[in-house]
């Protein structure tokens, strides 16, 4: 079943059944002798092929957690995993080990943050690449060599052939980012999960890399989801944005809800603090006060209470509660907070 939209600039989308549905994910880490940690509690979101959805907060505020649960790759003792992540009618925290190493790479694929410390630094590129093919799709290594050059061509390294056989330290930072997207994709999967995959690069490499992430979403409808704490990544990639602080979901909206009317102190206050183009020279910055270390306990209190100019004496009483709110223009809006910030009129 499907239906179609219609986005703030005037082009349609249609809406499909979601390929992934994350439903009441939870991440607790405990250690011998200390209370347990909840990095995630409740978290539930969609994601439809073709669409592109943000995870976004400061970093320890659950979203590499909530990634890194849904691909299988946490530690297997001191932490328990709850709820669904449902990938095409599958759920993939019910999966043994071995089993989600068979859908790891070949259905669902993740470009980490630090390309350097992803690629092994002791194998070739070449090697690195064809390896995915050949574990996932059945390729001989001489099979999968002209496809792994192809792939590195695809996402715009230059000299292919030369790079097959370059170690990762000889590779710069944007083609080392480059060459983990190519074995993302080497299996062409439906979900891409990519956990700030920018964040150590310039900003020409920065904006060729979410180009090329862009591009491959529309051409191969590839469902995205993309973590970031760059509010600027979220406004030129992402359809829908999942705003999260302390491994809850304190705002969810369509990109341009979220950017014309934040309604979450939060949201309002990680969008105050991007420098503008058009500020007075020396303006100073207004960063969000404090650390994510000064929250209070979601049980019993809103977890932002302690950072927020817009607290009053329910929120440190009482748990808000994620709520569909007025104002979606796509899609269903939801916020978390006892004493939003008021839409301008």
């Amino acid at each position: 079943m499907t239906a179609t939209t219609t986005q703030s600039g005037g082009t349609a989308r249609t809406a499909k059944e979601p390929l992934l549905q994350v439903r009441d994910l939870s991440v607790t880490f405990k250690r011998s002798g200390e209370e347990p940690f909840h990095a995630v509690s409740n978290v539930s979101f969609d994601v439809q092929p073709g669409q592109t959805v943000g995870l976004v907060g400061e970093s320890g505020c659950g979203k590499s957690v909530t990634s890194l649960a849904i691909m299988g790759l946490l530690p297997s003792r001191g932490n328990t995993v709850s709820g669904e992540a449902i990938f095409d009618g599958t759920d993939l925290l019910s999966l043994s080990p071995k089993q989600m190493r068979d859908r790891r790479g070949r259905d669902v694929a993740m470009i980490f943050q630090d390309p350097l410390s992803s690629l092994n630094p002791v194998v070739p590129i070449g090697r690195q690449v064809t390896e995915v093919m050949e574990r996932h799709r059945g390729m001989s290594r001489k099979e999968a060599e002209p496809h792994a050059r192809e792939l590195l061509a695809k996402v715009g390294i230059p000299d292919p052939s030369r790079r097959l056989k370059e170690y990762p330290h000889q590779l710069s930072g944007g083609m080392r980012q480059r060459a983990l997207i190519a074995m993302a994709l080497a299996c062409e999967p439906r979900l891409l999960i990519a956990d700030e995959p920018t964040t150590a690069l310039d900003v020409t490499i920065q904006a060729q890399i979410l180009a090329l992430l862009k591009e491959l979403v529309q051409d191969s409808d590839t469902a995205l989801i993309m973590i970031t704490h760059d509010l600027g990544v979220v406004a030129g990639l992402c359809d829908e944005v999942n705003v999260l602080y302390g491994g809850r979901i304190v705002e969810r909206a369509d990109r341009y809800d979220l950017f014309a009317r934040p309604r979450h102190p939060y949201t309002h206050g990680l969008l105050a603090s991007i420098p503008r183009l058009d500020s007075a020279r020396g303006e100073p910055l207004n960063p969000v006060p404090g650390s994510v270390a000064d929250n209070l306990p979601w049980d019993h209190a809103c977890a932002f209470a302690p950072r927020c100019a817009n607290a009053i004496d329910t929120c440190t009483t009482a748990q808000p509660e994620l709520e569909q709110i007025e104002g979606g223009l796509e899609s269903p809006r939801l916020l978390r907070c006892h004493n939003p910030i008021e839409q301008e009129a």
